[in-house]
């Protein structure tokens, strides 16, 4: 564990400071829910900077624009169903539930992982009610980790997830959503919301928000994105802020020690 971690570590690069020298806050975007919609695919795809894109499986133009988005310099991420306390019908193929074994699980995982190129790690699509359970989310884990060091978001769909200590457990790379910048789909709301990821990011040093392919979503980002570095944050890939969220933790852990 404490091997692929430290890996991680080396995903941390220079430069990660404004220009009057002072360290930058950095901040991570997710879009949810890419592959459905060309147009708005292709949009997604096309903004500025490491925005990580999060493909729904075995949708019609997720392979495509997956491609799309690595060519880009953008993460790809697989935008995993996981089974939701209510509103099931909503999952769409591909989604993982509780009453699956093991090999039905690990099997669904790794067709949905095959049918999308060049990803880097994953995080939920709903599963409010799986991701609260240790066993399913260990296999989740375990796979992640055959799998050559994927990475774990958890879109935290409930309070009760145990994903981040199911993935400490295991050894895998794992953060979480602070931020959901669309759930108004209001653009003064979503500009709001991207306020609040800046803030919580000079606050704690670094801030992952999830957002969708929405019109209202993408023209926000599109406006906002470009005025980061004069706020002091830089605008980092996923993996990245992993690393930072990683030392920052382990501080926290060698300070409580020291006590």
């Amino acid at each position: 564990m404490r091997a692929i971690l430290a890996a991680v570590l080396l995903g941390v690069a220079a430069g990660t400071a404004t220009a009057d020298g002072a360290p930058a806050a950095l901040v991570a975007v997710v879009i949810d829910d890419v592959g459905d919609r060309l147009e708005a695919g292709e949009r997604t795809v096309d903004l500025p900077g490491p925005v990580a894109c999060a493909f729904l499986p075995h949708t019609p133009h997720a392979e495509r624009l997956a491609v799309r988005a690595h060519e880009q310099g953008k993460e790809v991420l697989l935008h995993q169903p996981m089974q939701a306390v209510t509103h099931n019908e909503l999952l769409g193929p591909g989604a993982v539930t509780l009453e699956m074994t093991e090999p039905q699980f690990l099997r669904t995982l790794r067709e949905n992982l095959l049918a999308l190129p060049y990803v880097s790690g994953i995080n939920n699509h709903m599963g409010s009610l799986l991701t609260r359970h240790p066993g399913h989310m260990t296999w989740l884990m375990e796979e992640l980790q055959r799998q050559g060091g994927l990475y774990y978001i958890d879109s935290r769909t409930t309070h009760h997830t145990v994903a981040q200590r199911m993935a400490d457990e295991v050894g895998v790379p794992a953060g979480r959503r602070h931020v959901f910048l669309d759930n108004r789909r209001d653009t003064g709301a979503i500009r709001a919301q991207f306020r609040t990821l800046v803030r919580t990011a000079k606050r704690q040093g670094y801030a992952l928000a999830i957002g969708h392919p929405y019109p209202e979503t993408l023209a926000v980002l599109e406006a906002e994105i470009p005025k980061l570095a004069e706020a002091g944050v830089r605008l980092v890939p996923v993996r990245t802020l992993l690393s930072a969220s990683y030392k920052r933790r382990t501080e926290q852990w060698q300070a409580s020690w020291s006590r």
